[in-house]
């Protein structure tokens, strides 16, 4: 099948997987619209991490150890900011916040959220749209045993360690979905969620009005990507929210359940295989596959395989 890739993307997990589509697809077959809901505000700059994460893996510039930021960085701004008695706990290297710099300046000149980011990716020599799921503010807020608090306080600050009790996406109710999300969606031949948390990744791109139900199952095939091996998340903290929010323990199967009725094709880790026939019983096509990745290798390999699954040409 030849067509139009929608990827929806967070995090590490889910850079990884867009790069992988982007070795395969040529940027006219491919859109990756990437979670804002973690933007915020960090001396006076508008940081976009997962808008950042996407764009420095698929230019080749992201720090290959922690997955996020840049590679060969470097923190003697942070560091000087510290001495002068600013908070440094969300940790912002010297050639990372030259593109916040760059993006917030051009935002203060009254340019759209997705037209920085197409122009700052171009730059940085990335071909394949990647696209804000709203140029409007949306931000994922967490009621948990300790406050509530923004993202970033949660996830970086707090290391996700308080309880979440319940999350909403301030602003999401009123925001529209960016203008090259709403094209991606009306051409989207087929639709990959990849392997990125589904609470804090995934949902925010979902609550923007009108998104569920044009993204619904029916119209194009809906793969999911398993963020779940083994009953663990690959990284950061899907797998105790699983617990927190729908009162089950992480597994492949509770994020088949999550999604289901919205998605029909669903990628399971070879680790997982025994769980096959539970989620085929809940209306998915399954797909088992090496899931985790660990080099760019496997990036494709499993990029491949989720293009195979959904009758995509590569």
């Amino acid at each position: 099948m030849a067509g139009h890739v929608l990827a929806l993307a967070g995090g590490v997990g889910g850079a990884k997987l867009a790069l992988g589509l982007a070795r395969l697809l040529p940027p006219s077959a491919l859109t990756i619209v990437v979670n804002t809901g973690d933007d915020d505000e960090f001396h006076g700059l508008h940081v976009s991490p997962d808008l950042d994460t996407v764009t420095y893996t698929l230019a080749g510039l992201a720090n290959p150890e922690t997955g996020w930021g840049r590679q060969d960085e470097t923190y003697r701004v942070l560091e000087a900011l510290g001495e002068l008695g600013a908070e440094t706990w969300f940790q912002l290297g010297d050639r990372d916040l030259a593109t916040h710099i760059r993006r917030s300046d051009l935002l203060r000149q009254g340019r759209s959220l997705s037209a920085v980011t197409a122009e700052l990716s171009l730059r940085l020599g990335v071909r394949h749209a990647i696209v804000p799921m709203s140029d409007e503010r949306v931000r994922t807020v967490l009621a948990t045993d300790a406050g509530t608090m923004s993202f970033q306080e949660y996830f970086v600050k707090q290391r996700c360690e308080p309880a979440v009790q319940s999350l909403r996406f301030e602003g999401a109710e009123t925001a529209r979905p960016s203008p090259g999300f709403v094209e991606a969606m009306a051409k989207a031949t087929a639709v990959v969620l990849c392997p990125s948390n589904p609470f804090l990744s995934v949902a925010p791109i979902l609550s923007l009005p009108g998104v569920r139900e044009r993204l619904a199952l029916g119209r194009s095939p809906v793969a999911v990507v398993s963020p779940i091996i083994s009953g663990e998340a690959v990284r950061g903290p899907a797998a105790r929210l699983f617990e927190q929010l729908q009162g089950e323990p992480a597994s492949a199967l509770a994020v088949a359940r999550y999604y289901r009725g919205f998605a029909s094709h669903f990628v399971l880790d070879e680790r997982d295989a025994a769980l096959k026939g539970s989620v085929e019983a809940l209306g998915y096509a399954v797909t088992v596959a090496q899931t985790l990745m660990t080099s760019d290798e496997d990036k494709v390999g499993l990029a491949r395989m989720v293009c195979a699954a959904l009758g995509v040409n590569v």
